[in-house]
């Protein structure tokens, strides 16, 4: 293995969305670096099951729902 090449791995605070903290290892910044974070998993749609919004450009969506419509029943 190549010496030198891997990216300096060290111990950092992650902040959530809703303020809680917790430490991990990372290559982020630098050693007692702060990652405070926009978006997580608590506040994400993705994981939280929040509105789903399906842009329809060009009819596709429907010509979807169409083509499969009784496919699930």
């Amino acid at each position: 293995m190549k010496s030198d090449i891997h990216p300096d791995y060290h111990k950092i605070k992650v902040v959530m969305t809703d303020g809680t903290e917790f430490e991990t290892y990372s290559t982020y910044g630098s050693e007692g670096d702060t990652l405070t974070l926009d978006i997580d998993p608590k506040t994400h749609p993705a994981w939280t099951g929040g509105s789903q919004h399906l842009v329809d450009r060009g009819g596709r969506v429907s010509r979807f729902k169409k083509k499969f419509e009784g496919f699930l029943g």
